[in-house]
């Protein structure tokens, strides 16, 4: 009897034992869990930005309220805007310069200071920039479609020095990509600004007709740049996505790489595989010569 209470107490302590060893793995494996997932977010968090975005549509002309007007999303650092926001304190009492969907990133080219919210280009440019305007035609400009706001692509259609098939040298027309996410600051004398109201003494400015004039914001080099090739051929504009930053390589376009990418040549054919050859063996005396049979 006192043998059978001997077993019974040993099965309950190792009983209670392994219960607790249980446990103890559990709760290991939870934190281990934790662990990985804090580690998981760590990695997210730094290749994420915490950007301001719009909790809902900001109409052109609204003073920024922080409570009303903005919240925080975490975006990917390859998604982030260019003048992209981080600080409510930031932007707060600003003018919304364009209309800003909702969910969209509040970037420093959308917005003006009140101050200054009646317009001007030197208040929109932003820092590090120059603005140049250029001359475009209806093509160029997307065919009026086009907004200060805007991202885009700058190309230009230049003449090249190229020699000819008889030698003589001539000019090729060929397009280099010269810059893209470019800001558009200002459509002809639209700058996106909120404009002052028009009273009795004041006069509403005239949209300039004939060739458009776009103003686009670039570094001193670029402007430098652009103005040179404004004076030896044209320039057209390509619409871009205001959520793709992303910059491309891109080659100059010619006759050979349209060709090339239109028509590219046929794969070469498969290498000839020869027959092997068959050789017979003849002896004459102790010499042996070895002569190729004829197919």
């Amino acid at each position: 009897m006192q043998r059978q209470k001997l077993f019974l107490i040993i099965g309950v302590a190792l009983s209670a034992i392994a219960m607790v060893l249980i446990w103890q793995t559990i709760q290991q494996e939870k934190i281990n869990a934790q662990k990985k997932a804090e580690e998981v977010i760590k990695q997210q968090l730094a290749n994420a930005t915490s950007v301001l975005v719009a909790k809902r549509d900001i109409p052109r002309g609204t003073t920024i309220d922080p409570q009303q007007h903005l919240d925080t999303k975490v975006i990917a650092n390859s998604y982030v805007e260019a003048g992209a926001q981080t600080s409510d304190q930031r932007v707060a009492g600003m003018v919304a310069g364009i209309d800003i969907p909702q969910g969209q990133q509040i970037t420093i080219n959308k917005l003006v200071s009140s101050g200054t919210a009646t317009g001007g280009l030197a208040s929109a440019t932003p820092v590090g920039k120059r603005a140049i305007t250029i001359s475009v035609d209806n093509i160029a400009s997307l065919a009026g479609m086009l907004r200060p706001g805007n991202r885009v692509d700058l190309i230009a259609l230049l003449p090249i020095p190229a020699q000819g098939a008889d030698g003589k040298q001539a000019n090729q027309l060929a397009t280099f990509p010269l810059f893209q996410n470019i800001l558009v600051l200002a459509v002809g004398q639209e700058t996106g600004a909120v404009e002052a109201p028009v009273g009795r003494y004041t006069e509403k400015k005239e949209t300039t007709g004939g060739t458009p004039l776009i103003t686009l914001a670039l570094a001193p080099q670029e402007a430098n740049l652009v103005t040179f090739v404004q004076e030896q051929g044209k320039m057209r504009l390509i619409l871009r996505s205001p959520s793709d930053p992303k910059v491309e390589s891109l080659r100059p376009a010619t006759w050979e790489s349209l060709f090339a990418y239109v028509m590219p040549p046929p794969p070469p054919p498969p290498p000839k595989v020869e027959a092997p050859k068959e050789y017979i063996e003849i002896y004459r005396g102790l010499k042996r010569d070895k002569i190729e049979v004829a197919k």
